[in-house]
């Protein structure tokens, strides 16, 4: 018998005892299903045996390392349930998991033999289900890198195989689902019976495998398409596909060829061929107030900046405005549930006068124009005026810039609305895709390092509440946008590596943040890096890294 402590409460078990019998019988979790436990500060899988007198703290899926635990763990058994299905039917397919949509994967099917369609996806919902009743254990094997390359290369994984290539690591692990093995980027849970919430939805030319969110991880919700951010996420998949470049492996491939450059160039091209036909549109549509609105590190500065160029070469005057110089003075700023002033909400914007100062504009008169003082947090007046003439354009750019609150008294069919994010487009292989979270916090980490003096542990500690505000804020009116805008480059988490992980090795191993900064290099360890001498001046991602020929 041995002693340990679980948050905070002293116990005793036997030998041998694992993580997940002590969750079972000492574990309390309110909101979600314990996945994972912190022993002695180190993150574990549950079929870890427990130690002598270690301190034991569960992971639920209420938590975002257990929610991901919980999705992983779930493309895993869904991999498996189609394997098993095609294999009944007597066919092969190949499936590719692509990225987060409505809440869930959305993923498709390549074979030559079988059609996707909802009684197929049927078939795999059932064997999904049998699978969760018969809780079948989920077992972790360790392999030498080159004889897991070797096991791969005999199943025909090209992308597993391409991926490997590359990793410095002697050893990798890989998952067994009775038959079906497949590697994953990070931990899963034990057996199949934790994973009893999940959905398959047709869509599209794939399907959608829906999954709890960690607002609430024991409901699937309901799947709500989301056609105008489905066709701009397609279209980068596409581009990645036309490009060869797709995977993590194939851009490795690309930078060991020295070829590098070419794809930066092409990148940027396909970019700003995209910016170029926003401008057509917002000129042939005559618009007078473009309003662009996205999450952080989305780039809107940058977007803003070229959007102007191409409305010029256009023959047309953009104007910038920036809402946060109508934010209210911080003493009449909102505070949040925690005490702490509330930037995000919209009530921390001054919307009478800004529509009032836009109305005015539209009519032809003068207006006096804001700055705000972010030192003395006061919205001051400098003597700037501005006056809309023929072919001037307003491009005004803020977290709000979507929300219909914000531009209730200007007139709809003077509003040209863009929303604009980095959705990464590249994942890791078929199987472990990247969020688009990952890029836009790695992008925010080195920028707030090299323009706001903020250490990664600070920018990492402060990054669920500005999701929060995303969540709340932006995403809700993202659908309502004329125009999508995806800036996330191809390349750039290859250029970014060597900006960001000296900052986040330099988080304690005794700070909160040091798991997501582990997690992350772990993460980053994929990618060969690529010094950014030859990134474009005028390119999204000089907007993080420096060397931006726009004021940002």
């Amino acid at each position: 018998m041995m002693q340990i402590t679980v948050d905070g409460v002293k116990h005793t078990v036997e030998e041998g005892t694992t993580l997940e019998a002590v969750a079972r019988e000492y574990g309390v979790c309110e909101n979600g299903e314990i996945v994972l436990a912190y022993q002695n500060r180190h993150l574990c899988e549950l079929f870890k045996p427990v130690m002598a007198n270690a301190n034991i703290t569960f992971v639920s899926t209420a938590d975002k390392i257990g929610i991901e635990t919980y999705r992983r763990s779930m493309i895993l058994m869904m991999m498996k349930a189609f394997r098993d299905v095609l294999k009944r039917d007597g066919a092969t397919g190949r499936i590719r998991v692509l990225f987060s949509l409505s809440k869930g994967l959305y993923c498709e099917l390549a074979s030559h033999q079988v059609t996707l369609s909802q009684e197929l996806l049927q078939k795999v919902s059932d064997r999904m289900q049998e699978l969760v009743d018969a809780d079948v254990p989920i077992e972790k094997h360790t392999y030498n890198a080159h004889d897991l390359v070797k096991r791969f290369s005999k199943q025909g994984r090209k992308d597993k195989v391409q991926l490997f290539r590359y990793r410095r690591a002697s050893n990798a692990n890989a998952y067994l689902l009775e038959d079906f093995e497949d590697y994953y980027y990070g931990f899963m849970v034990p057996s199949t019976g934790y994973l009893k919430y999940f959905a398959l939805y047709a869509y599209e030319d794939g399907f959608v495998l829906q999954m709890p969110a960690r607002k609430n991880p024991l409901v699937v919700p309901e799947f709500k398409p989301q056609n105008k951010l489905f066709q701009v996420l397609k279209q980068s998949d596409d581009w990645g596909v036309m490009l060869n470049v797709d995977t993590v492996g194939g851009l490795n491939d690309v930078i060991a060829a020295g070829e590098i450059g070419d794809l930066m160039l092409v990148q940027e091209a396909l970019q700003e061929k995209k910016i170029a036909e926003i401008a057509e549109a917002i000129k042939q549509q005559d618009k007078k107030f473009v309003l662009i609105a996205g999450p952080s590190s989305s780039g809107k500065t940058s977007f803003s900046h070229r959007l102007s160029i191409q409305l010029r070469a256009l023959g047309m005057h953009p104007h910038p405005i920036a809402l946060d110089n109508y934010f209210v003075d911080r003493k009449y700023t909102p505070k949040d549930a925690e005490g702490n002033l509330d930037f995000e909400c919209i009530e921390a914007l001054d919307v009478k006068q800004f529509n009032e100062d836009m109305l005015h504009l539209l009519q032809g008169e003068e207006v006096r124009m804001p700055t705000f003082n972010f030192l003395i947090g006061e919205r001051e007046y400098r003597g700037d005026s501005l006056q809309l003439h023929e072919n001037d354009v307003l491009v005004i750019e803020g977290i709000h810039g979507l929300n219909p609150e914000v531009s209730k008294q200007l007139p709809d069919e003077s509003k040209f609305k863009i929303y604009i994010s980095a959705l990464t487009q590249l994942n890791v292989d078929e199987h472990n895709r990247i969020a688009t979270t990952d890029g836009r916090l790695i992008r925010r980490i080195v920028r707030d390092a090299r323009t706001r003096g903020h250490n990664a542990q600070k920018t990492i500690g402060m990054w669920d509440s500005v999701r929060r505000g995303e969540e709340k804020n932006i995403f809700p009116f993202q659908e309502e946008a004329d125009a999508m805008f995806n800036s996330a480059l191809i390349y750039e988490l290859s250029v970014i590596k060597p900006y960001v992980e000296p900052l986040l090795f330099a988080i304690p191993k005794d700070a909160p943040e040091y798991q997501e900064a582990k997690r992350l290099l772990k993460f980053l360890d994929y990618f060969l890096a690529v010094g950014s001498e030859s990134i474009p001046n005028n390119s999204i991602l000089r907007e993080f890294v420096g060397g931006s020929c726009f004021p940002v």
